[in-house]
């Protein structure tokens, strides 16, 4: 199970990678150059990298290297500039590393070939690298979903795959799909038997993507989120990026929403 994903933060690659760890609940780091600096600007404050003293990038890309246990550089065709640059760094400092080149291998195979690497090196803190946004405007999509299915075969081969898929209800059809979080949210509620709504209320947190993967269909189909529920979708994705917010995005905002909910009326607390 990795346990946190760091990068440099530079647009593409790098902010797909610190993009799906806050999805899913898994956290993340990594160093900067010194003013947070990226292509686009400096990077927000959301993301939990820290400045160097330098606002070189060969230094923050040598200490991610060195602040991990292994490296992956996802890029389409051969390696050139910064992501060269850091194969050559991982190697000199006898790090494991992976290139998987998307020009030769789907998004599937790059994420069993990904898989296999984090198995194979029992890497828990891996880094993320590849082109910006500039060079390659397709990466970033590319590198989170990549990433995400490769959570999604931790969870398979996790022993809450069993568990949370036995919770999920059946789907009932609607003469109408809630229009907002609030009514998304009291919707599922009224579907869960007490035992379920417990069950989520005492889920770790750090397990909260396991909640995700296992209901992910459930929610889509009994939101309308993948049939036109336009109103829903809208309200989840306010105040985020419009380009690179996707349905499955606006599941797992029901799913953490969902689960404070439950902490919140289905905790039981000891009294001492």
């Amino acid at each position: 199970m990795l346990k946190k994903i760091i990068s440099g933060g530079q647009t593409g690659a790098d902010r797909a990678a610190i993009d799906l760890a806050i999805k899913l609940g898994i956290p993340h780091g990594g160093w900067i150059p010194k003013g947070r600096k990226t292509e686009s600007g400096p990077l927000p404050l959301k993301y939990q990298l820290r400045e160097m003293d330098t606002a070189d990038y060969p230094n923050r890309t040598k200490r991610n290297i060195q602040d991990s246990q292994g490296t992956v550089i996802l890029s389409r065709g051969r390696l050139t500039k910064g992501s060269e640059l850091t194969l050559v760094f991982a190697n000199v400092a006898q790090k494991p590393n992976c290139h998987i080149d998307l020009a030769d291998n789907d998004s599937f195979e790059a994420a069993i070939i990904l898989h296999s690497f984090l198995l194979e090196n029992q890497i828990e803190i891996l880094n993320v690298a590849g082109p910006r946004a500039s060079i390659d405007p397709g990466i970033y999509f590319d590198v989170k979903s990549i990433l995400e299915a490769v959570v999604y075969m931790m969870f398979l081969d996790s022993p809450e795959e069993k568990t949370i898929g036995g919770l999920v209800p059946n789907i009932c059809v609607k003469e109408a799909f809630p229009k907002t979080k609030q009514e998304a949210i009291e919707l599922i509620a009224r579907e869960l038997p007490l035992k379920t709504k417990t069950f989520i209320a005492r889920l770790p947190k750090e397990k909260i993507q396991f909640l995700y993967f296992g209901w992910l269909d459930y929610i889509k189909l009994l939101l309308g989120l993948d049939s036109g529920n336009q109103a829903l979708f809208n309200q989840l994705r306010q105040g985020k990026d419009p380009i690179t917010f996707t349905i499955e995005d606006g599941v797992m905002e029901i799913v953490k929403s969902l689960k404070q909910f439950f902490e919140t009326h289905y905790c039981l607390k000891v009294i001492k």
